[in-house]
């Protein structure tokens, strides 16, 4: 990628922005418009978690492949296909006339999604080269996170009552038309140096095993074990043979060499454990705000603001202090402000008290404004610049993971324990292992955040990058002796 001047660089971040803005509003409206979902289309807690879930399930499965294909096809050419992809999607997704086809629906969406992020992300690493000028474009990155919190319920509240759930999916598309009409004039075409083989199997193992996870998650609690059982089965089988096949391939899908680097796999860790967290957090939420205090929309919507506001605020001084004193200090604030709002609602049930539960809004947005920089940081500033597009699929992927089995861990824990019963009576008492695990989620942020970010982490990244530069030179100089082509 050729060097682009100051102005240049934060016009390239701010529409890298806008596809990270059209897929996190759709993820925070859909929130708010799931209970007007479920009256119009008798869904289920299931049907619902399905709505959210069959989305972050593709987009995980893709991720990856999105990024690689990105490093190789060009990642301008690929970005501009997701903006499109997404977008019809979308449009799809508002015509949809029951719950089977609007989780198909979702799924193309997803497919759209997954070309996005990740490969914005790398964009973005690859325009912005200078260390602390790229942890602060991250921390916008992450503010804009923050801004879809903020709008999202507002926005989506307002369609809600006003026109109805399927108008949420409509703010996608003038905003996907302006992205991609930008990119085509403003983005600079880039790519790897050297063209990543395609890996089928890893991507059909790869499916397999989140497809039947989550699966086996979400209908435990009305299948039973004996139904979810093969697909335990089924996920466990595939995370073996992924294991075993990608160790053997020269060009894996997921390379596991990179996470020999310990900030890496403790980013990963941490994005799975917060974005969960964030995943269960919002889906209870939004279930006890309209099914049980009977709030519309928009009134659900404004009470998400606590929530919303901190992580606008908080994302570009996240950004800041991993530019200037590292991911320590941030991801520490993180996961005890995540802990302690967990834990006001597992230990002392704030969903009945107006204050406690504005400061457990409060405190997690707090916690979830300061992980999401250090996450993407540390993802993709260990490793040399031509994996940038896997790199950051690797975090990518690990938030929708995170994201996937909260809402299905949350959703199965919920619906076990409220039976027969009805949501008001029940929600409470029904929620309160679901909040313990989200407690113990930001519990694992803090306690990651402190082992993966010290000399000794980051040494093992510095090794960690040696190898994988040393590698792609091996390789890179035997696909020129052997004649064949480099991209």
């Amino acid at each position: 990628m050729p060097e682009l001047s100051h102005p240049r660089r934060l016009l390239v971040l701010a529409i890298c922005c806008m596809s990270l803005l059209i897929v996190s509003l759709d993820n925070t409206v859909l929130n708010v418009a799931l209970p007007s979902m479920q009256r119009d289309l008798h869904a289920t807690t299931s049907g619902l978690q399905w709505t959210i879930d069959a989305y972050t399930l593709v987009l995980a499965s893709l991720l990856m492949l999105a990024g690689s294909t990105a490093d190789r096809l060009g990642r301008r050419k690929v970005f501009i296909a997701g903006l499109v992809v997404f977008s019809i999607g979308s449009l799809l997704c508002s015509l949809a006339p029951n719950l089977e086809l609007l989780v198909v629906f979702r799924m193309v969406q997803a497919v759209g999604g997954s070309m996005l992020n990740p490969v914005a992300m790398s964009i973005i690493t690859n325009t912005f080269t200078d260390v602390r000028e790229r942890a602060r474009a991250i921390g916008v990155w992450g503010a804009v996170v923050g801004i879809s919190m903020a709008a999202g319920p507002l926005v989506g509240g307002l369609l809600v009552e006003s026109v109805g759930w399927r108008s949420i999916f409509w703010i996608n598309l003038p905003v996907g038309l302006a992205a991609v009409l930008l990119t085509l004039r403003f983005v600079p075409e880039s790519r790897a140096p050297r063209a990543r083989r395609p890996d089928p199997v890893g991507q059909v193992l790869v499916i397999a095993l989140f497809g039947s996870l989550t699966y086996a998650i979400i209908e435990a609690p009305d299948s039973g074990p004996g139904t979810v059982l093969p697909f335990a089965v089924v996920a466990c089988a595939a995370l073996l043979g992924l294991v075993r096949y990608e160790l053997r391939r020269d060009d894996p899908l997921i390379d596991l060499r990179f996470f020999r680097s310990a900030p890496l796999s403790g980013a990963t860790l941490i994005a799975i454990s917060a974005f969960g967290a964030l995943g269960g957090f919002l889906f209870l939420s939004t279930l006890y705000l309209q099914n049980v205090r009977g709030l519309d929309a928009l009134h659900a919507g404004l009470w998400m603001l606590p929530l919303a506001a901190p992580t606008f605020l908080c994302a570009p001084l996240s950004g800041r202090l991993v530019g200037s004193r590292g991911p320590r200090l941030p991801l520490l604030v993180a996961g005890t402000a995540m802990t302690a709002s967990g834990a006001l609602f597992a230990a002392f049930e704030a969903e009945t008290s107006n204050a406690m539960l504005f400061a457990g809004y409060v405190l997690f947005g707090i916690g979830f404004g300061f992980v999401n920089a250090p996450i993407t940081n540390t993802a993709v500033s260990g490793m040399p610049r031509a994996q940038a597009g896997v790199a950051a699929a690797v975090a990518s992927t690990s938030r929708q993971l995170g994201q996937t089995l909260g809402v299905a861990v949350v959703g199965a824990v919920l619906t076990s324990g409220i039976g027969s019963s009805s949501y008001r009576d029940a929600f409470v008492s029904a929620a309160g292992p679901g909040w313990w695990i989200l407690t113990a989620c930001g519990l694992a942020v803090l306690t990651l955040g402190l082992l993966t970010s010290g000399r000794w982490a980051r040494r093992t990244a510095e090794r960690a990058a040696e190898r994988l530069e040393t590698a792609e030179v091996r390789q890179t100089v035997g696909v020129a002796g052997r004649g064949q082509p480099q991209t």
